[in-house]
């Protein structure tokens, strides 16, 4: 395809979001994020490694540091990037994905696989508040009751997603409040023992609890999983920062946003969570109930986990606040979903292909896969690393401005994201295929880096598609 190529015309008929339409960062792109990170199923597994100890191994200072690197990546790294591009052209992300994955290899990435993914986060929000519910009303994890409550649940998300999100966007600035006034309710209850921790005390109870767990952490173990953990999570929100900060004025917007929004909000609400375990653990009372109620699987390091602990007999009020305020972000991935594939299935009854992907999402939650919430993170920190890393590559080789698309499928972009996706994705291969695989610590990060430096590789090497002309009314888009 030549420079003389026509554009395609989903992006000939795109419509910058203009600045009369924009606000300050404190009325859309923080609120915005700070909401996603209060979502219980990100700072419920703050301290919850598989090893014995955690990510409280090397004690409290060091998670909470570690956290904070974590943010300032998700902030630095995964953020600011998006953020500026959609900025300073108001354009979409499936738009801007253009210029490092083509005109043709946009609708593919980041355009289907975002809405793609938003299933597999859709199926760990059904999960995942499903539970919620069912503690609330007395059942077993495992009962018929539980089940019939995620199929319901799913259904309600995705026509919600699909007709309804303006109604839940009304309620949506409200109910994140829930979330953080549990927090703070349960780190009230628990900080008097926060002083008292002994992380090497808190290792022997876990050996005690699960003698056949991994050993424990040593300090870049625990940033590792910190970076994996929290990355993860945060990747395809990273992306989405181009649609998110379309909404900001200027340079000052996305960064104060992103640094409110995403870094602090990641250490607030996942640093409150690593307080209350901590706490739990360094009080004697707590702790030996703790104890007590742990299962053959070791010490209870899920701060949900610990409501019963800390909480008694509100434990169930408590899950049923936190399930209701998860609906927000479940209608939020349907619709998300819903955009992605009506523009690039523009054929196909959004009705059909949403509602393909919510019985997939439904049937992740009812087989339990999707329960696995940190080999999610996993898979989409694998998925999205490298487009971040190519994206930021495409950005600074351009001088800090979006370059336009390039024609057909960007040889760089897709040979980095190739790349950098089988570097992420290695630890589950060394987990569940074969331990021969090598492993990868912090292997979102790794992904983005592999994807950097290979777009710029690649890049130099001229293997870059040429860039397409835009119509007059995108010209200012490039400037």
């Amino acid at each position: 395809m030549s420079q003389s190529s026509p554009l395609p015309s989903y992006i000939a008929g795109a419509s910058p979001n203009p600045q009369a339409n924009r606000a300050p960062w404190y009325k859309n792109i923080a609120p915005t994020y700070a909401g996603i990170f209060l979502w219980f199923v990100f700072w419920q597994d703050a301290v919850n490694a598989p090893n014995q100890g955690g990510l409280l191994s090397c004690g409290i200072g060091w998670a909470l540091l570690s956290l904070v690197i974590a943010a300032l990546v998700c902030h630095f790294l995964f953020y600011m990037v998006p953020g500026m591009l959609g900025m300073r052209t108001g354009l979409p992300l499936y738009i801007i994905g253009t210029s490092t994955f083509g005109t043709q290899g946009g609708f593919i990435l980041p355009g289907f696989l975002m809405g793609v993914l938003q299933f597999g986060w859709l199926g760990v929000n059904v999960y995942f508040s499903s539970m919620a519910l069912g503690e609330f009303f007395g059942m077993e994890a495992s009962s018929v009751g539980v089940k019939v409550i995620m199929v319901g649940w799913g259904i309600l998300a995705t026509i919600v997603g699909l007709k309804g999100i303006q109604y839940v966007a009304k309620v949506a600035t409200y109910l994140p409040l829930i979330p953080l006034a549990i927090l703070l309710l349960l780190l009230a209850k628990t900080i008097g023992g926060v002083g008292s921790f002994d992380s090497q005390a808190f290792i022997a109870m876990s050996a005690k609890a699960a003698p056949s767990a991994p050993t424990a952490l040593g300090s870049f173990g625990v940033l590792a999983f910190m970076l994996t953990f929290v990355v993860g999570f945060f990747a395809t929100a990273g992306a989405a920062g181009v649609d998110i900060a379309s909404n900001g004025r200027n340079k000052g917007d996305v960064s104060m946003g992103g640094l409110v929004g995403v870094a602090l909000a990641t250490v607030v609400t996942a640093g409150i969570s690593i307080l209350i375990v901590a706490g739990t653990y360094g009080s004697p009372d707590l702790c030996a109930e703790a104890v007590k109620a742990a299962g053959k699987d070791g010490l209870i390091l899920q701060t949900p986990g610990l409501l019963k602990v800390i909480m008694g007999s509100s434990k169930g009020l408590i899950m049923f606040l936190l399930a209701i305020a998860a609906l927000p972000p479940a209608c939020f991935s349907s619709f998300i979903a819903a955009n992605s594939f009506k523009t690039t299935l523009p054929n196909v009854n959004p009705f059909i292909s949403v509602g393909i992907g919510a019985a997939v999402s439904i049937l992740l939650a009812l087989t339990g896969l999707a329960g696995q919430a940190i080999i999610v993170f996993k898979i989409i920190g694998a998925s999205f690393g490298p487009i971040c890393g190519a994206m930021l590559v495409e950005f600074l080789l351009n001088g800090g401005k979006w370059s336009g698309p390039r024609a057909g499928f960007n040889p760089a972009g897709w040979i980095a994201w190739a790349a950098g996706f089988v570097v992420g994705i290695l630890p589950i291969l060394h987990e569940k295929v074969s331990e021969q695989i090598p492993d990868m610590p912090a292997a979102p990060v790794a992904a983005f880096v592999v994807g950097t430096v290979v777009y710029f590789v690649c890049a130099k090497l001229g293997m870059q598609s040429s860039l397409v002309p835009l119509p007059a009314s995108l010209a200012d888009t490039t400037k």
